[in-house]
């Protein structure tokens, strides 16, 4: 897999691939990320918006979009079943890792699909080229095949709380985990799911928003009391940075992630 590309390598490859913007914040944060998009943009990037291009007939936020929409909306955005896609963002929440995941959740090639490591806010640090320009798309034929094996629903997770098939981890802060913090969704009452382990996604990150290296990070799971060696699934509050586990998860196994897509938002719904 090829799971993240560095600034450099796509400074040298701006025309070889296609470039998304997946910015995206929590509601609480009150940034609009398609009018940040419009003022500054890595150089040849598609805005990508999380939120429109997901299922629109669930009250649930963000969760995976029908094949049909995902192939209308990949087409939509000029890309091919043979390009490079490299996602990037400009987020706390390292939303670049979400459309990672739905990309390998409808079997777009895992070679070909990558997250800028350090994003946006190490690009600029770097200097590195940046536009205001929106490009022109030629619409293009995108093909999807599901992998619903990288899905899993409440159902499934409830089950799991009894049989132990697989470890759930939670990627949302420990304050929150612990049902000391509310949540930023104001439906939702505090707390986990029993049996959960929590191993909050910043964590994994260096300072620089970069991902630690693989023995560090295997390192980090461990000492959080996950076994390395035993299924994983991953939940968070929308399943967004759930996604940013399984991408850590991805470089330490090879494995592809699997996700509680409806995540907290769903589960913990009063």
């Amino acid at each position: 897999m090829n799971q993240l590309v560095s600034t450099d390598w796509l400074n040298k490859n701006l025309d070889n691939v296609k470039i998304l913007d997946a910015s995206w914040h929590l509601p609480n944060v009150n940034r609009n990320s398609f009018e940040e998009y419009k003022t500054k943009h890595i150089i040849n990037s598609i805005f990508f918006d999380i939120d429109k291009n997901s299922n629109q007939k669930t009250n649930l936020p963000h969760m995976l979009p029908s094949k049909i929409d995902w192939e209308t909306s990949v087409s939509d955005l000029g890309i091919s079943n043979l390009d490079h896609v490299v996602v990037y963002d400009n987020s706390n929440v390292i939303s670049s890792c979400r459309v990672w995941y739905t990309f390998l959740y409808f079997g777009h090639d895992p070679k070909l699909i990558s997250v800028l490591d350090g994003g946006m806010k190490k690009w600029i640090n770097e200097k590195r080229p940046t536009s205001k320009k929106i490009i022109d798309i030629e619409k293009s034929k995108y093909v999807a095949i599901e992998n619903t094996s990288l899905v899993i629903n409440k159902n499934e997770v409830n089950k799991n709380i009894e049989s132990k098939k697989f470890q759930l981890i939670d990627a949302r802060g420990e304050q929150r985990f612990l049902g000391l913090q509310p949540e930023p969704r104001k439906e939702l009452r505090s707390g986990n799911i029993k049996g959960s382990i929590n191993l909050p996604f910043q964590k994994l990150l260096e300072e620089d928003r970069t991902f630690k290296k693989k023995d560090e990070l295997i390192e980090i799971f461990k000492t959080k009391g996950v076994s390395v060696e035993k299924e994983m699934a991953f939940t968070c509050g929308s399943g967004v940075t759930a996604c940013v586990l399984g991408l850590a998860n991805s470089i330490i196994s090879g494995k592809k992630p699997v996700i509680y897509d409806g995540s907290w938002a769903e589960y913990g719904l009063n």
